[in-house]
């Protein structure tokens, strides 16, 4: 393929095409449809932040091992791999996904690939919490498009094993939005604030923004600085939301805990406490 043509397949140029075909984001004829073209958008803007951090690593310790949550199919762990890792001579991606079938057919295409350095493991989050099958310290861990408390897990997962740097892109969560809906009744009576979420549309999107910021604030109180910002423009995916979390040495961010447990009592959410707040 000439770099005019890669140029406008939006491309880089150390982009491997086998990889891009065999994850069905290109053709055969090395084509690209529309929702391919959204898919490698988002996973390229992605990969942009991700990048620096990886380098900033290698650059200390001369190696990275980075832990991508929630794989599925692992088109960010292959196009992270493809991209940086094979252009390293140490370092390690592991993909943990729940789906046997799904982690399979990742190992297959690695094999294929020789990505020798891309291991995956077919494990629940309490699972991967505990194996000896994973480095007891990792450098980094991603989620990206992790559905409902997936994203939670990853967290849960990266604070356990002190990662350093953590990227998130959180989708669909309903459990915040359910509890905002079984304690309506009791949150009307008491505030108007309840207003906000009366409506099963409002009580949907509010329980995911409320969801993202219960996250922030308990990286923040575990001593992450915390950046939210768009991933790519909202015509790519409605799920566009970004989280970069970076662990620092000073102390954590002294009211986040409190900060969060006065959203939880005010929005009637205790019971979700376990969940951000530990």
């Amino acid at each position: 393929m000439s770099d005019d043509v890669r140029t406008a397949l939006g491309l880089a140029s150390e982009q491997s095409l086998e990889l891009l075909k065999e994850l069905h984001i290109l053709t055969r004829e090395g084509r690209l449809n529309q929702d391919s073209r959204r898919k490698l958008k988002q996973v390229d803007h992605l990969y942009r932040f991700i990048a620096p951090l990886l380098a900033e690593v290698v650059a200390e310790k001369g190696g990275v091992t980075l832990v991508d949550h929630g794989a599925g199919k692992s088109y960010l762990g292959f196009i992270l791999y493809d991209r940086f890792f094979r252009h390293q001579e140490t370092g390690m991606l592991h993909g943990i996904e729940s789906r046997a079938e799904l982690v399979d057919k990742s190992r297959a295409l690695a094999a294929r690939l020789g990505f020798e350095r891309m291991q995956f493991l077919a494990s629940r989050i309490e699972d991967a919490l505990v194996t000896s099958e994973l480095p007891l310290q990792v450098d980094g861990v991603t989620a990206l498009h992790a559905c409902d408390t997936a994203t939670d897990d990853a967290i849960r997962f990266a604070l356990t094993r002190q990662a350093r740097f953590i990227v998130l892109v959180p989708c669909c969560q309903a459990e915040v939005a359910a509890e905002l809906r079984r304690t309506k009744q009791v949150a009307l009576s008491a505030s108007g604030l309840a207003e906000l979420w009366r409506h099963p549309l409002h009580s949907r999107e509010l329980g995911a923004l409320v969801t993202n910021v219960l996250r922030c604030l308990l990286l923040e109180a575990h001593g992450y600085t915390v950046t939210v910002t768009e991933l790519v423009g909202w015509e790519h995916s409605m799920k566009n939301e970004l989280i970069l979390a970076r662990r620092h040495e000073g102390k954590p961010r002294g009211n986040a805990r409190e900060r969060a447990q006065a959203i939880l009592e005010a929005m009637h959410l205790a019971a979700l406490s376990p969940r951000f707040l530990y």
